[in-house]
């Protein structure tokens, strides 16, 4: 079979079965901060196995796209692992149960009609007390001496859904090991047996503490199952590791032609193969390269792939050469691969080329550090590693052609620290949350009204301890971004509104209420009106994005509530702020066209054809919601909106910055715009007044010495309700602080024209030995005016301090030459330092409250 048979065979199968075919979510994790990638087919269905809400069918099955990251060094060196593959999965979320998937499992896999394998052929391992699971393979046929009891085949992770599993095994035979299923008893690495499918009877809800016979039963028992695209391939293929197969060979071979070396096993093909299409997958699902979080990953693929290729002679680009051929593969399942092809080579070259730089940058710094040791330092190895990217090999290599060595135990140990303090760092929840059972066996349905009208008399159809359930209800609770209304029930303001499992509106309000109690239930008119206005906004700065900046451009997140809106989204680079201007008036000029919002029900594939925007990854219902702004903007949505773009007004951004990696985020107001950006820049208003108290302050400082100095305040900018204003602004607040930092150097020169052209007022006529205190004088101007005061009255010595806001500095001159002498001991009396030549030195100290003891310090030396 060829993979993309062994996908339909797969589906087709489970879609028999009455499970509903999901499509693959992306690899980036949307609204799933535990997670890095999505790196198991139940990942993006987690809601509905903790029960944070309903699937569309009970009964579901998928091909999900995965990447795991935590055996990167593996990769190539075994025949199985992948940064990037593929997992088959069949759900059942409170539907059929053990027995049934164990008999799904065994036709699919040996049914002639399917995969056709030998039964004989077949291993499985069960939990040790799971008696149902034994009985039930027995009963379909399979030989007793293939089931193995052991210890591990219980799933969790955390507190949450957890249970006993099956994992099925296949028989390559003795050709590749003559040991049997010891192999699998004690775990033992080899090439004979592999791991095809893992069946999780997900029925308990763990608990950190407590002993696993004491767990309780799920109210709602669930079925979680993986298989591998890659295993399954390798096996009906009949080749000797998984990247002989179709899913890999076709890279290879190119790779083969573009080195010129033929491939027979190598390692350095296996990782350009992976690595290769873990990169153009997840470039094209949104992900960016990086130094950070999952750009990071990637960015070490690319590198270790390009290592790679120089050991097969390829000292050149190439990587972005080897996409076509991940594009042929993948397409047939994948249409956003052919979709992304162009920028995904774009992105790759880019970085290939950066790369390349790096490595020539890195072998000069490390030809350097080598000029001076016969040992490089563990600090240089790994600074080139950790700062340069310069693979260690290289290092290694580079060093044994000059006959010197590398510290690589200090190198390890240095990779060791990095790597645990990457562990204490990173999120370690992958669990789901517990199933609220109460929530989940309520499912009376409670319909939504809100979209016709914004009050209604309703039953109270549940009472739970924090909120009540209506049978309809105008409230719109809080989901897709969408904050929830407020509005009162028989007067009573409602706090919140929950979406429960079953898709009820909880009410959160502090009254209490009887089961089958008619009550009046109303929305705050003028705050559902914002929302839908910045709601609706919302939709026009998606489409503005995708306008400016490409396709390419998706949401990862947004928040809308009636003041403001948030958008998060992806995209390569940090977006120019003449860009940003540019959005924002695409979005106003949208606006100005007056286009009606017409939202409409139906087929989820009815809407596709009609080129409705999806949130890509999220999971969708057969009918959904279509909310169409005059064809200009087509999103699938639930969220309430105006009826006319008009209602709008305005539209300006007031805040853009980075969030992540590759990720950005911008916030927005619609309405009275001028007004609210006013009030958005009052952040800036305390280090304004600041700013102008420090200007006047110094005006009448120069002023006070010269009142014909002429000076032009800067005008504020005015408001005109864009994004524009937030730059004049900061703009302004920038050239505000450079006038300061001018008007402080004219005043320091000011006063020294003015001590220099007035002697007479810093001694008296008398002493030849003056100690002269000055204050705020610059430093250049103090030697100018110790200079000055000494050949003005042919002093024996003269001694200068300058009192600033924050120390004093101190300056003897004299021809007795103990200048330096002096300035010592003025430092020792007053916790300074300082120092110079006999005739001439200087010092100085922080410490304000010793100015007299210098000053004594100096009247003794006189």
């Amino acid at each position: 079979m060829t993979s993309k048979e062994i996908r339909e065979t797969w589906l087709n199968f489970f879609e028999s079965k009455g499970h509903k075919i999901e499509s693959s979510a992306s690899l980036i994790p949307m609204g799933d901060k535990t997670l890095l990638w999505i790196n198991a087919g139940v990942a993006p269905l987690k809601k509905y196995f903790d029960g944070s809400a309903i699937p569309p069918k009970p009964r579901l099955t998928n091909i999900q796209k995965c990447i795991r990251t935590n055996d990167i060094d593996n990769v190539g060196k075994t025949a199985r692992h992948h940064t990037f593959f593929e997992m088959l999965g069949n759900f059942s979320i409170g539907d059929y149960f053990k027995e049934e998937a164990i008999e799904f499992g065994f036709e699919l896999l040996t049914s002639e009609a399917y995969y056709g394998f030998p039964k004989e052929k077949l291993y499985m391992t069960y939990y040790p007390s799971d008696q149902v699971a034994y009985n039930k393979w027995v009963e379909l046929g399979v030989d007793p001496n293939h089931l193995i009891p052991l210890e591990s085949n219980f799933w969790e992770i955390g507190e949450g859904p957890s249970g006993p599993d099956t994992e099925i095994y296949f028989d390559r035979g003795e050709s590749y090991d003559k040991r049997g299923k010891e192999l699998i008893e004690q775990d033992l690495d080899n090439e004979r047996f592999i791991e095809i499918w893992n069946i999780v009877f997900s029925q308990y809800n763990a608990k950190p503490g407590t002993p696993r016979e004491s767990y309780k039963e799920l109210p709602s028992k669930n079925i979680d199952t993986g298989a591998g695209l890659e295993r399954f391939a390798c096996v009906l293929q009949g080749t000797k590791t998984n990247f002989e197969t179709d899913l890999f060979m076709p890279i290879i071979k190119h790779t083969e032609d573009l080195s010129g070396v033929k491939y027979d096993g190598q390692m350095a093909f296996k990782v350009i193969a992976d690595h290769i299409k873990t990169l153009t997958m997840a470039i094209a699902d949104g992900a960016i390269l990086s130094n950070e979080g999952r750009g990071y990953v990637l960015r070490r693929l690319l590198r270790r792939a390009t290592k790679y290729g120089k050991k097969l002679g390829l000292t050149e680009a190439f990587l972005h050469k080897l996409v076509d051929d991940v594009r042929d593969i993948m397409a047939p399942y994948y249409p956003n691969v052919v979709q992304n092809e162009a920028m995904v080579k774009r992105v790759i070259l880019s970085e290939e080329n950066k790369f390349l730089e790096t490595l020539t940058l890195g072998e000069k710094h490390l030809l350097d550090a080598l000029e001076k040791v016969d040992v490089l330092t563990k600090e240089d190895a790994f600074k080139l590693y950790d700062t340069y990217g310069f693979p260690i090999e290289l290092t290694l290599e580079l060093t044994q052609e000059h006959n010197k060595e590398v510290d690589m135990d200090g190198f390890y140990e240095l990779m060791d620290r990095q790597k645990e303090l990457s562990r204490r760092n990173r999120v370690q929840n992958n669990s789901m949350k517990a199933q609220e059972a109460e929530y989940l066996a309520f499912k009376e349905p409670s319909l939504f009204i809100g979209y016709d009208t914004l009050s209604s008399r309703s039953e109270v159809i549940k009472v739970f301890e924090n909120g009540i359930i209506l049978d309809k209800t105008p409230f719109y609770a809080t989901m897709g971004g969408q904050v929830a209304d407020i509005g009162t029930i028989n007067g009573y303001p409602v706090t919140d509104v929950v979406k429960l499992p079953n898709g009820q509106a909880l009410h959160v309000l502090d009254a209490s209420f009887d089961e089958g109690e008619v009550v009046y239930a109303e929305v705050n008119q003028d705050n559902r009106l914002n929302i839908a206005m910045n709601h609706t906004a919302t939709h026009l700065l998606h489409k503005a994005l995708k306008v400016i900046l490409g396709d390419h451009v998706n949401q990862q997140g947004s928040q809308v509530t009636n003041e403001t809106l948030r958008f998060d989204f992806n995209n390569y680079e940090s977006i120019s702020k003449e860009n940003l201007l540019k959005i924002e008036a695409v979005v106003n000029d949208a606006i100005l066209r007056a286009f009606d919002v017409v939202t409409t029900e139906m087929p989820i594939d009815d809407a596709r054809k009609l080129g409705a925007m999806a949130l890509f990854g999220e999971k969708y219902h057969d009918i959904v919601r279509v909310v169409n702004i005059g064809g200009y903007s087509i999103e699938l949505c639930g969220g309430t909106h105006v009826s006319n773009v008009s209602e709008i007004k305005r539209f300006a951004l007031t805040s853009f910055e980075s969030i992540g990696s590759g990720i950005y985020r911008i916030e927005a107001i619609t309405g009275d715009v001028q007004s609210k950006i006013a009030a958005s820049v009052s952040a800036y208003m305390d280090e304004l007044h600041t700013l102008e108290a420090k200007q006047q302050r110094l005006l009448e400082e120069i002023h006070s010495i010269d009142p014909q100095f002429e000076f032009n305040s800067r005008v504020k900018p005015q408001f005109i309700g864009s994004y524009r204003d937030i730059i004049d602004f900061r703009n302004y607040i920038e050239l505000y602080k450079d006038d300061n930092k001018n008007l402080e150097k004219t005043l320091l020169q000011i006063k020294g024209k003015s001590a220099l052209s007035n002697l007479e007022q810093y001694y008296e006529r008398d002493t030849l030995t003056p100690i002269v205190v000055v204050k705020d004088m610059d430093k250049d101007v103090l030697k100018q005016l110790i200079d000055a005061i000494y050949d003005k009255i042919k002093a024996d010595a003269v001694c200068l301090i300058n009192e600033t806001e924050d120390k004093l500095m101190f300056l003897c001159k004299t021809h007795k030459n103990n200048a330096n002498l002096m300035v010592k001991k003025a430092a020792a009396v007053s916790n300074g330092s300082g120092g110079g030549r006999p005739d001439f030195a200087q010092g100085g100290t922080s410490d304000k409250t010793k100015i007299n003891d210098i000053i004594e310090s100096f009247k003794e030396w006189f």
